[in-house]
Parts: C-alpha cells; sequence; structure tokens
C-alpha cells in the first residue's frame, strides 16, 4: 500500500510535535486526522500543509474523554473506512512541584491526558485495525526520557510515562496475531513550545537550575517517518532520540 492510500490518526496534531509530524506525513502523501482539543489550531495545522490540507480531517477532541475519542475514531471510520497510523502524541505536564503541593484533580488532569488518552485511542485503534481488510496498521506512542528516569518535581508526568510504556510492551504482544506493530518514541528536549523553559534553565538532580541543549524538531519527525516507513512485519519496539548534550546519560 503507498503512503498515499495510507490514514494516519496523529493527536495533540494542533502544535509542536504533533504539528510537526502531521505535516511531515502529509509531505509523504499520507491522509491525516488531526486530533486536538481546539478546532482552531487544527485547522491552522491543515492550513500550513497547502494543497494537501484536503488529505486532512480537523477533529476537536479531547483524548481523556473516552466518548470524544469514541466519536473521533467513529469520524475516521466512517469518511476513510481504515487506520493505518495511530501516533498516541496528546499529553501534558504540571508545573514543577513535590508531590505534596499536587492536588487531586491536577494529578487525575495528567494521568487523564497523558495514560487514559493513550488507552482510549489505542483501543479504539485496535478495534478498527483489527476489522479492516488488509488487516493491521502501526501504533506508535509518544513515551519520554521521563520514561526511564525522572526531573525534579514531575511526578505526575513521570508516573504516566513509565505507565505508558507498560501500554506499549503490552499492546505490541496484544497486537500480533492481528498485524498491529505497537512501538514507542521517547523523546528528549525537542525545541518546541513544552521546552521552550529549558532554555532559562531548568531544575537538575543536584538542586541546581541549568539551561538544557535543545534539538531541532525536524529529529523527531524524521524518526517517526522512519518508524512509518517500515513493513509491518518489522517493528521498532522503543526509540530514543534525543538532544546529544542534554544531561540524561550517566551523570551529565
Amino acid at each position: 500500500m503507498s503512503s498515499s492510500s495510507k490514514i494516519a490518526l496523529i493527536t495533540g496534531a494542533g502544535s509542536g510535535i504533533g504539528r510537526a509530524c502531521a505535516l511531515g506525513l502529509l509531505k509523504e502523501g499520507w491522509t491525516v486526522a488531526l486530533l486536538g482539543r481546539r478546532i482552531d489550531t487544527l485547522q491552522a495545522t491543515a492550513a500550513m500543509a497547502g494543497d494537501a490540507a484536503a488529505r486532512t480531517l480537523p477533529l476537536a477532541c479531547d483524548v481523556g474523554q473516552e466518548d470524544q475519542v469514541a466519536a473521533a475514531f467513529a469520524a475516521v471510520r466512517q469518511r476513510f473506512g481504515r487506520l493505518d497510523l495511530l501516533f498516541n502524541n496528546a499529553g501534558m505536564g504540571l508545573p514543577v512541584a513535590t508531590p505534596d503541593a499536587i492536588s487531586g484533580a491536577d494529578w487525575r488532569r495528567v494521568v487523564d491526558a497523558n495514560l487514559n488518552g493513550s488507552f482510549y485511542c489505542l483501543s479504539q485503534a485496535f478495534k478498527l485495525m483489527k476489522n479492516q481488510t488488509p488487516m493491521g496498521g502501526r501504533i506508535i506512542n509518544n513515551g519520554s526520557i521521563s520514561a526511564y528516569a525522572p526531573r525534579p518535581g514531575s511526578i505526575a508526568y513521570t508516573a504516566t510515562k513509565h505507565a505508558v510504556s507498560g501500554l506499549t510492551r503490552t499492546a505490541a504482544l496484544d497486537g500480533r496475531p492481528f498485524d498491529i506493530a505497537v512501538g514507542q518514541i521517547d523523546i528528549g528536549n525537542a525545541a518546541s513550545e513544552m521546552t521552550e523553559r529549558m532554555v532559562g534553565g531548568v531544575p537538575q538532580a543536584d538542586g541546581s537550575m541549568r539551561p538544557e541543549p535543545r534539538m531541532d524538531l525536524q529529529c523527531v519527525v524524521d524518526t517517526i517517518l522512519m518508524m512509518s516507513r517500515l513493513p509491518l512485519s518489522a517493528n521498532m519496539l522503543f526509540v530514543n532520540v534525543m538532544a546529544t548534550k542534554m544531561p540524561f546519560v550517566g551523570r551529565g
């Protein structure tokens, strides 16, 4: 199946990594359903694609709401009849804080966006991919460097990203009989709205505040495109793409 006949769905497609990857897939000929909470930012993403905007489907959807996710996937099924790639990208974090300063309501917001939302989308993708012809597809979950090692004051974000790794490992097994390849991209310091604060300095494990280097967002796009080009007989279970000099490996 050529890229021009393949259907992708990207969550969090109204900005940052999601927007950049949507534009990258559109450039390669994919048709892309754009999911996010704000329809105006999704329409802006589509407009950036120029003539390829005709191959987009912007859908307002809060991934933390199961009924909204089901409705969005139903719209994709009705419009295109199948789904070949899900990029489970949407997510959020909280301001830096120790556990005692985080409310239950804020904790649940992060769990809904990062963990529950990823599961709701993955579940709906399985339903579609198991029952389409040809059967199967690819699911890429957006993990994080935090899926391996935390930053100070990031307990909600880190806990959910560890849990996303569990989703990936189990779904990769569950998808085998149905030609559903499930993998995860763990990103470290891509230059986007979410990491702008790193330029001015972020907390380090030794208690200091230091700026951190970032990599070009295109590095993430290129990695997603590489994963998307694989045949379903091959899977990149986990791939880490990061700014080379960020303080992650060893002691910095």
